[in-house]
This record gives structure tokens, C-alpha cells and sequence, in this order.
């Protein structure tokens, strides 16, 4: 079974008299008494980053995709945790102190503290770490309203690039190699957003598992349908000229996650209030869909061509 049937068979009924757990059906766990939003997330070397030869940039992977978690819930980051898994050589003092250096520098960039954590020992590398924001409300899943705007900050892919660069599997020169692969271990986090997005969107998630498999998360309680539109997905200036020498299709790297840029919906009429926050804080943010209702099926709309959503799954851990 993979993650979530996991989760809804062992573990949901447990969490149904505490509201603060949104039913585990969520990134985050809200408090509204205490403004309290937690979120906890685990990385293991192999799975959520290939190896270990960059610490200090699989460390601000780590760092920045849990803090995504908050931002797009509309939630500063204020607190971290981290816990640590790993051996005499993975955690030598180099990459110790390359490490300390790399934490040092986001907690600056992102305003945000390390309190706490554990260490143990491991064969390999692994990560978990608990991020803690204080709010008076959060954007929910599970929110979307019929014809709402589909939205997405930043660009798509690149990241996936970079991962498919790391695993030998694309090869680029070095120019575009560097570009992708900074992409892929710091990802370019919208945290600016987190100030205005609880201003206009009825419902939001971070990308961490494929853009058409997080819509499926972000809607999958509402009795909802979703069309795409293919050619309004932003790429990178990077992306479009490898697109263009490759001769591959652009929903070959649109869809694979990793990309910690947020997915949500407002009503049309935040149109240009979107227009002008995103000016504000030099925020790209784009219209790539609509949100349609159950009688319809969940397209990707191309050259006026509308292909049915069945084959875009999300990433899912596997039991």
C-alpha cells in the first residue's frame, strides 16, 4: 500500500477528536486555540536526495522544502527542529562544520531558529525535521471553490532537471549542468508569499510530489474537477532552451515534484490582487487552470487538444 492508504487505514481514526490534525489529511498541524502550526518531515538518503557528497547543499535542500510546508499554508517559519541519522563517515567534522555553515546562513536568509533535535547512528543519512509557525488562521486543503483560478508561483521542472542530472541520466553542458543542479538542492522557495497568500486563496499546497499529483491532494475530499493548461505552466528561460535542443515534450518534466514552489486557487475576481501582491514582492505567480465541477473529467489542455488526466500520479512512498 502506498503512504496514504497507509495513513488512512492505521492511523486517521486515531487523530478524529483532535481538530488541530485536519483528519492527517494535511501538511500541517494548526492549533487555532494557541496558534500553534507544526509540520514533520523525514529525508532519507537514496529517496529524497541521491547521496551524500554535498552536505551543506542536501542540508538546505532539507531545510527549505520543510519550510514550504508553512509558507504555503500561509505561515511564517519560526522555529526549527532537526534530527539527524547517520555515521563516523557521513558526519566527519568537515561535513559537520560544512553543515552548521549552511544552516547558519538560511536560518539568516529565512528568519528562522534551530531549537532543538537528536542524533543517532545510521548506515545512512536521514533527516527529520519539525518546523513551527504561530497564526491566527491557515489555507486549508480541501477548499477549492467551482471556477476558482488555478494558480502556481515560480517556475516548474527545473529541479527535476537537476535530479535527472545527478542520477547520470541527462547530459548538459556545464553552464545549464550548474544552473539545474542549484535548482534541484536550493530550490528557489517563494517565502515572500506566506504575508499575502491568506488574503486571496481559498485553498493551497506546496509542489513536493508532482504538480498533477498535489491538485489531486489539494481537491481530493471535494466532489471537484480541474483542467490544466499545458502551454501556461512557467519554465526557466533554462528549461525552454533544453525543450527546444532535446525535441521532448514539456510534460515530460512538468510533473515529477520536487519543485516546492505552491499550487493554489482564489476566485476570479482576486485577479488583480494577485497581479499587484506579485509585483510587490517580485513574486512570479500564474493562472495555469480553472477548477471545474465533478460532472467533468481532470484535463490537460494543449493546442486546443484535451487529454485526460489518468497517467500523472504522484510520487508515493510504498509499503
Amino acid at each position: 500500500m502506498n503512504e496514504f492508504e497507509l495513513i488512512k487505514k492505521y492511523f486517521q481514526n486515531l487523530s478524529k477528536n483532535n481538530p488541530g490534525s485536519i483528519k492527517l489529511n494535511d501538511d500541517v498541524f494548526f492549533d487555532r486555540k494557541n496558534k500553534l502550526v507544526v509540520s514533520v518531515d523525514t529525508y532519507n538518503e537514496g529517496i529524497h536526495f541521491p547521496n551524500f557528497k554535498f552536505p551543506d547543499l542536501v542540508i538546505k535542500k532539507v531545510l527549505r522544502s520543510s519550510i514550504s510546508d508553512l509558507i504555503c499554508k500561509g505561515v511564517k517559519p519560526k522555529y526549527y527542529f532537526i534530527s539527524a541519522s547517520g555515521n563516523k563517515n557521513s558526519f566527519t567534522k568537515k561535513n559537520l562544520n560544512l553543515i552548521s555553515q549552511s544552516l547558519k546562513k538560511e536560518q539568516k536568509k529565512f528568519n528562522i531558529k534551530l531549537s532543538g533535535g537528536d542524533t543517532t547512528n545510521s548506515n545512512k543519512v536521514s533527516f527529520s525535521v519539525t518546523t513551527i509557525g504561530l497564526a491566527n488562521k491557515i489555507i486549508t486543503r480541501n477548499n477549492a471553490k467551482i471556477n476558482d483560478d488555478i494558480y502556481v508561483t515560480g517556475n516548474i521542472g527545473d529541479n527535476f532537471v537537476g535530479f535527472k542530472i545527478l542520477k547520470n541520466k541527462i547530459r548538459l553542458n556545464n553552464i545549464f549542468k550548474k544552473y539545474f543542479i542549484k535548482q534541484y538542492y536550493s530550490p528557489d522557495i517563494p517565502y515572500k508569499i506566506h504575508n499575502y497568500i491568506k488574503k486571496f486563496a481559498n485553498t493551497s499546497i506546496d509542489i513536493s510530489d508532482g504538480l498533477i499529483g498535489d491538485m489531486n491532494k489539494l481537491i481530493n475530499n471535494q466532489n471537484l474537477s480541474y483542467e490544466i493548461y499545458l502551454d501556461q505552466i512557467p519554465v526557466s528561460i533554462y528549461l525552454k532552451i533544453l525543450l527546444k535542443n532535446s525535441r521532448k515534450k514539456k510534460e515530460n518534466y512538468l510533473f515529477h515534484g520536487d519543485d516546492y514552489q505552491i499550487l493554489f486557487t482564489a476566485h476570479k475576481k482576486s485577479r488583480k490582487s494577485i497581479k499587484k501582491f506579485s509585483k510587490i514582492i517580485n513574486q512570479k505567480i500564474t493562472i495555469i487552470g480553472k477548477i471545474n465541477s465533478n460532472s467533468k473529467k481532470n484535463v490537460l489542455l494543449t493546442n486546443n487538444k484535451r487529454k485526460i488526466l489518468t497517467n500523472f500520479e504522484a510520487y508515493f512512498h510504498k509499503f
